[in-house]
Formats: structure tokens, sequence, C-alpha cells
């Protein structure tokens, strides 16, 4: 069986927009006994499996709907990458 690829949408909060949840799993972790991380960010991964070739069409296709569904463009920043899978 060959490598299938998968489309990858990463998306983050803009650094300038509070991130409630980031924060909670950081005041969680000192009292897990986790010691040493500074800072946390939650985001989202979507990942798409798409029909024959991931194309620069494709890729295209992935980021609009990463701009117009998976992601709100006003306090997010997302990164769309291709990913080989077994």
């Amino acid at each position: 069986m060959g490598l299938v690829p998968r489309v990858v949408v990463d998306v983050m909060p803009k650094p300038e927009i509070l991130d409630p949840q980031g924060k909670a799993v950081l005041g969680a972790l000192p009292r897990l006994g986790f010691s040493g991380v500074t800072e946390v960010r939650q985001g989202k991964r979507f990942e798409l499996q798409v029909e024959g070739e991931v194309t620069e069409a494709v890729l295209a296709d992935v980021h609009r709907m990463a701009e117009m569904l998976l992601s709100n463009p006003v306090i997010e920043n997302f990164e769309v990458r291709v990913e080989e899978t077994a």
C-alpha cells in the first residue's frame, strides 16, 4: 500500500487574541506536576482526504475553505499543508 496524501489545515488564534482555553491548560499543568511550560495556545486541526492528486488548484480550494468555513479570519490564522500517510 502506498502513501496517501492528506491536506491538513491548522487553525490558531492570532497572537494578539486572548486564548482562555490555552490559559486554562497552562494553569492546570503545574497542578499536574508539569513545569517549564511558559505559554499554551489551543487551536484546531482539520484533516481533509481529497480525490485524486493534490494539485495547486486543490490547495487553493482548501485555502478558500479555510477562509470561509474552517477559520474565523478576524481572530484566527491558518496554515494549509500536505502530509503523507500510510
